[in-house]
């Protein structure tokens, strides 16, 4: 008998990744007016009401210990992976934090295996690995075959690809209480913004930098904040947990492979930036080494 086909969570895992790959462009223009910080925690506020409208009831756990995943999901997924990714590009190259930052896929097939027994680490998954990760190396340099080392941001690159499989364990723990998508994620949302106080307080964070109104009069800058907030992180990561439910957390997690070829294309049709053949043979390999990944894969 053939096996259905997830699609629902196929779609979710594709228009997250589509969504999470040009997220770029929103960032890079409200630079310009926030800073990163800032932008994360307005981001992540925006998503947290966007969700209560979304949902306006209480996420009732039946365990209290339940409320230890939604907490550490809440730190490592979303505070300091967000940080951390951001806080690598002020250190050493995008390029070199895209390449690292992409084997994140690889941490969560070895956590789920570890601590949940899942047996994921097969002959063609590690094949489909290097094919992807060597894809995502040219996509990311796209022509440019200089890479400058700088330990410091390479090792918080690191870190951050450690704590999105971590965030990915939680993720499984978190589905197999049968739980609402949407409060699931709004739960998670609380403890990051939680986490993110501390944050402030490290960085200098002021009031006095908050309470700039005029920024706040422009248009874009509403339009980009509502984007990242509502669509690349309410939308997205309620679309993604829900796709890991339906596809297995490592299967939906490959796709992140996906999300520096959608950005080099994006790129290509949004700013005009040129895609080399580098590029485009990089593109090739990465999609080629989802699909080996996937070859005889039946345990989700």
């Amino acid at each position: 008998m053939k096996k259905n086909i997830p699609v629902l969570g196929i779609f979710l895992a594709s228009i997250s990744v589509f969504i999470w790959g040009i997220t770029f462009v929103s960032t890079k223009y409200l630079l310009n007016s926030f800073s990163s910080y800032e932008i994360l925690v307005f981001r992540f506020l925006l998503a947290y009401a966007g969700l209560w409208v979304m949902r306006p009831r209480l996420l009732h756990l039946s365990e209290k210990k339940q409320e230890l995943y939604f907490m550490l999901a809440g730190l490592s997924g979303v505070t300091a992976y967000q940080f951390m990714e951001n806080l690598a590009i002020s250190y050493t190259s995008a390029s070199n934090v895209s390449i690292i930052v992409s084997i994140c896929p690889i941490f969560t097939a070895i956590f789920l295996q570890i601590f949940l027994k899942e047996r994921h680490l097969t002959m063609f998954f590690n094949i489909g690995f290097l094919l992807a990760i060597f894809g995502v190396a040219l996509v990311s340099f796209n022509g440019v075959v200089e890479l400058h080392l700088n330990p410091k941001g390479d090792f918080l690159a690191l870190a951050a690809a450690i704590w999105w499989g971590i965030y990915s364990l939680c993720v499984s723990k978190i589905n197999a209480f049968k739980l609402d998508s949407i409060q699931v994620t709004r739960r998670i949302f609380f403890w990051a913004i939680v986490f993110m106080i501390p944050i402030g307080f490290f960085t200098g964070f002021t009031f006095d930098s908050a309470v700039n109104l005029q920024r706040f009069s422009n248009p874009l800058n509403w339009l980009n904040l509502c984007f990242l907030g509502l669509g690349a992180s309410a939308f997205c990561f309620a679309a993604w947990n829900l796709a890991c439910e339906k596809l297995g957390t490592v299967r939906a997690t490959a796709g992140i492979y996906l999300i520096p070829v959608v950005t080099i294309v994006f790129a290509f049709f949004a700013l005009g930036e040129k895609i080399s053949v580098m590029g485009a043979v990089g593109a090739v390999l990465t999609i080629a080494g989802l699909f080996v990944s996937e070859i005889k894969k039946t345990e989700n």
